[in-house]
């Protein structure tokens, strides 16, 4: 699974280079440029409710194979010279949508294969694994490109999905469907079992106080769609920007790593709600305009908080029932990207108005409130008997 990971992130940033530079070189449009990389994140708050179900009604080792083949063969069709762009952005879509229920199998299978705290440290090597992925595909997939061109990127990232396809149907061991209490699993409904991971998230105390720790990432992750305005002002360029959108990856690394190797699996959960909040403290500084150097350090601090979000994320795959883990987890990840998309988004129409500090600034201060709130929720969840409402 580790290795299958590397290789699906490293292809992936290739072909956001390669789709990049293909639509901006045929149409010279910035903005269509930009439109092509955003289709690469929002079909998953489609395919997060609708399809990660698939995860606890089929096998799973199954499924994510199918998904690899599915995606292998439709960036092979978008290499066809001379595709239309609009056959391209349908095509992006699709395999975008199978990224949905991929994810939930895996998520699904990592907590049966690492029982215990071994999936909250998996679960860290994994998120380390994917950020240091991005980056070295992000640095590389540009040489690549233009060494090799656009269609021949997008064959590379096709390449790299039919590689884990292959080291998932020989390297795991298939397992059988999960099964609820009542008999759910494979033969449950796709309706079904919608409702039903929707009413366990909701009803559940804990799972519920959970997805509101992650959603603070909705706050923070603000300086993301930020840092190009805010380095300009501070009168920096490209440099600078890179600057600050790689202190934050850095901090949360950094974080990953000491929360798993030094702080032990209950001092973690406790942590949780102060850790949610501490992230979006550092953002406050913004408010002054301090320095590149000084901003960047605020931002890694952040990030170094922000790591709570992986023993969230075990602490709430770990309390579903197998049988419904992928849909819970698919409902959940639903909920951060609706978060992080409307905390960007929101972010960049008030720095119209105001100081992309002073945004920067204000979000920090709204995430606290809000940060408290759910630290106080997850805190009474703790105490409550599990599954309790």
């Amino acid at each position: 699974m580790f290795a299958a990971q590397v290789l699906s992130v490293v292809g992936d940033q290739f072909a956001r280079v390669a789709l990049a530079v293909l639509v901006f070189g045929r149409t010279g449009s910035a903005g269509l440029a930009a439109l092509t990389y955003a289709l690469t994140f929002l079909p998953d708050l489609v395919g997060g409710p609708l399809l990660s179900g698939l995860a606890d009604r089929l096998p799973r080792r199954r499924l994510m194979v199918v998904c690899d083949v599915g995606r292998a063969l439709l960036l092979a069709l978008m290499a066809v010279p001379g595709a239309p762009l609009w056959v391209l952005g349908l095509l992006l879509i699709a395999i975008q949508l199978l990224n949905a229920p991929f994810s939930a199998a895996r998520a699904a299978l990592l907590a049966t294969i690492l029982p215990g705290d071994l999936y909250i440290v998996g679960s860290a090597v994994s998120n380390i694994t994917t950020q240091v992925a991005q980056l070295a595909g992000f640095a590389t997939g540009g040489l690549l490109v233009a060494a090799v061109g656009p269609i021949r990127g997008l064959m590379v990232d096709a390449a790299t999905f039919a590689a884990s396809a292959l080291i998932v149907q020989f390297g795991l061991a298939e397992r059988s469907v999960a099964h609820g209490p009542h008999g759910r699993g494979a033969k449950s409904g796709w309706w079904r079992s919608l409702t039903a991971g929707a009413s366990l998230v909701w009803t559940d105390r804990r799972l519920r106080a959970l997805v509101s720790l992650a959603c603070i990432s909705g706050f923070y992750v603000t300086v993301e769609g930020l840092a190009v305005p805010y380095a300009d002002r501070l009168g920096g360029g490209p440099a600078a920007a890179g600057l600050l959108l790689a202190a934050g990856p850095a901090g949360t690394v950094a974080g990953m790593v000491a929360l798993t190797r030094w702080v032990s699996p209950a001092t973690r959960l406790r942590w949780l709600g102060p850790m949610a909040c501490a992230a979006c403290v550092p953002l406050l500084a913004c408010a002054f305009e301090p320095g590149l150097l000084v901003t960047a350090a605020l931002w890694a601090l952040s990030g170094v908080f922000s790591s709570f979000q992986v023993p969230a994320n075990a602490a709430f795959v770990q309390a579903v029932p197998d049988a419904q883990r992928g849909q819970a987890f698919g409902l959940a990840v639903t909920a951060l990207r609706s978060a992080q998309g409307a905390g960007i988004l929101i972010g960049g129409v008030a720095a119209d108005r105001w100081a992309p500090g002073t945004v920067v600034a204000g979000a920090g201060a709204l995430g606290v409130v809000v940060g408290t709130l759910a630290a106080v929720a997850w805190a009474g969840s703790r105490s409550a008997p599990a599954g309790g409402r």
